[in-house]
This record gives C-alpha cells, structure tokens and sequence, in this order.
C-alpha cells in the first residue's frame, strides 16, 4: 500500500471513528493513537489514558477545568481559539488534581529524579486562571506553539527547573505579571540554572506586566518575538548568587510602545516604558533589535537599560549592539550600573544615551 493511501486510510478511521463517538483511534501513518475529546468530556480524563506517543485532540468548545499531564511523549492539540481551556464553574467544580489547587490551568509537572519530558501542546486557548495558564516544573524538551494565554493572574506560559523548552508562535496576552516567564525556581534562592538552550521564539505578547521574563537563568534565546503594550519588553532578572544569569542572546525583537504603568512591589520599582532590561546579567547578547517609543519616567524606563539589580549584582561583559533604537525616554541606551565591567555598546543606531556618546547615528 502507498504511503497516500496509508494516510488517506488513516484520514477515514479517524472520521468514521469520530461519527461513531469512539474516543481512541488508532494512527495508521506513526502507530499511536488519537484520543478525540468532545465539548461536556473530560480532558483530563483522556491524558490519565494515554500513554507516550498518543496524541489527545481536543474539539472546538470550552472546557472548564484544570489538566495535569505527567506522561513522557504526550502531545495535547485542539483547534486554535476554538478550544478553550477555563476555570470550572463553582457550582460543578470537579476534584481539584495538583495543577487546580496552583490555580493553574495546564500543567506539565515531574519532579526533581524523574523529569516530564518531550510533551507537546498545541493550538489552544487557556485563559482566566488564578494563577498560570501554562505552568511547567521539572520538565525537558517542553514544546509550546499556537497557544493563547489570556488574562490569567500572574503568568500566561511559565517554566521553572526546566530545561530546552521551545515557545513559539504563541500569544500571550493580558496576563498579570509575565506573558512569557523563564526561571530557575520560583520557591527557592540560588544560582542560575543552565535551561539547555530554551527557545522563546515569534511570539506576540502584548498587555501584561512584563512581556518576557528570564529570572535568575542561563542559555537561552529570546529571538523575533513582538513585544508591545506591557510595562515593559523582556526583564532579565540576576542577583548576588552565583553562577550569574545571562549567557542568552536577545535578537530579532520587536519592543514597541510598552508604556503600560505597573505599580512597584515589594521587589521591584514601579515600571512603565522599559524595552529591554538587563539587572545583574553576564555575557548577554542584546543584538538587531527594534526599539522605538518606550516612554516613562521611572528607574527602569528607557529603550535598552543596564541597571544594577535590587540586592546589588552588577551587570558585567554584555554586549549591545546593532539594534535601531528610537524615541524611547528618558533614553534611548542608558547605562545606569556604572560599576559593572566589560558591557560595550557598539554600532547601536539611537538617538539619545546615558551617558552620553553611546549612540552610532
């Protein structure tokens, strides 16, 4: 049999599986199933079923509760904004598994000896959470594109002790602190860790407290995503311990217009006009970005900024240059950690800097 009419039979089980209401369809093209989930079933209750390889494709329609996946291999689809992943009702709430009581509404979670690795969501919206729409702890290879993250309470996709995750095409809107939030952990103090290379990559993320957070990691790459409309771009967050976060490259971006105003907190400054912000990082690549029209007048506003963290770690050997900076205020480039060594600014087209004579044209 031709590999066309392979995957044209595997194209009629599948719709005539679904015809019939059957739940599990077995994949003719790559020998693992697809179990199909209908609006008024349970997600959940088809990723307890699966096994590593399976798909779960989730039909157009709102689903409210929380999903926890803990099995390897496991790829979670649905329709785009068609299917939407929402906090129960009170009245019909369901037992609440590990991800419901976080106030999350996706979960990926292992643990410290036995990591969840190689999971896949795709296409869907997750939206109104207390806390994260999507929460990953102790994960590897953690893939998330064509996903929606919308006004959940703190971050929209968010990943901590984990490592080569791969966020793109994403939107992440609205959401309370991060759209998009990278840590080492968000429970203990300590060095950055080293995410293997996690990529956050093409994503549109607008309206949050910060687009793009990487809080005290290593290894990463923030790359063509646009970012516009939140207090601020991309925060790369460092402290005193030890190793430094940074070694990431940011490139490629798109920081518009993030004149939003967040109120300080008990851990930072209040922010509003901040493009791209840099507080107790090493060996950061901040390269061809676009930057125009951050705007405000708080510590951290500014187009491109080094800024000496809140505990006192200095920003050292970064590297700016290339990127087209404009119209941002009170400057374009500031270097506001003085006593940090080795950060350079180079070939940066920008009008304005502090101090003075940083700009190429």
């Amino acid at each position: 049999m031709s590999k066309r009419h392979m995957k044209c039979l595997a194209s009629v089980t599948v719709a005539t599986a679904t015809a019939l209401g059957l739940a599990a369809v077995p994949s003719v093209a790559s020998g693992n199933r697809d179990l199909v989930v209908r609006p008024g079933e349970s997600i959940q209750s088809a990723v307890d079923a699966a096994e590593p390889g399976d798909t779960v494709v989730v039909l157009a329609g709102t689903y409210r509760e929380s999903v926890l996946i803990t099995t390897p291999g496991l790829t979670l689809r649905g329709t785009g904004g068609r299917t939407v992943i929402a906090p129960p009702a009170a009245s019909g709430a369901k037992a609440a598994n590990a991800c419901a009581t976080g106030g999350n509404g996706l979960c990926v979670i292992g643990t410290k000896g036995h990591t969840v690795d190689d999971v896949r969501i795709r296409a869907l919206t997750v939206s109104g959470f207390d806390k994260s729409g999507i929460w990953a702890s102790w994960t590897d290879g953690l893939s998330v594109r064509r996903v929606a993250a919308s006004r959940n309470g703190t971050w929209g996709i968010a990943q901590e002790r984990s490592t080569r995750g791969d966020f793109r095409h994403n939107t992440a809107t609205g959401n309370g602190d991060a759209g998009i939030f990278v840590a080492n952990s968000v429970s203990e103090e300590g060095g950055a860790t080293d995410t293997g290379g996690t990529l956050v990559v093409d994503n549109s993320v607008s309206g949050n407290r910060i687009g793009v957070t990487a809080r005290r990691v290593r290894n990463m790459v923030i790359d063509g995503n646009t970012l516009t409309g939140n207090c601020s771009g991309v925060f790369v967050v460092g402290d005193e311990s030890k190793p430094a976060a940074g070694a990431m490259t940011i490139s490629g971006n798109r920081i518009l217009e993030n004149n939003k105003f967040c109120p300080a907190t008990p851990r930072l400054s209040a922010i509003q006009g901040s493009g791209i912000v840099l507080t107790g990082s090493e060996a950061t690549i901040v390269r061809s970005n676009v930057i125009r029209d951050n705007v405000g007048s708080t510590p951290l506003s500014g187009g491109i900024l080094l800024f000496k963290s809140f505990v006192g770690a200095l920003n050292t050997d970064n590297t700016v240059s290339r990127n087209l900076v404009q119209g941002n205020k009170p400057a374009d480039l500031a270097n506001r950690d003085t006593s940090g060594t080795g950060n350079t600014f180079v070939s940066n087209t920008c009008g304005t800097s502090v101090p003075a004579g940083m700009c190429a044209g």
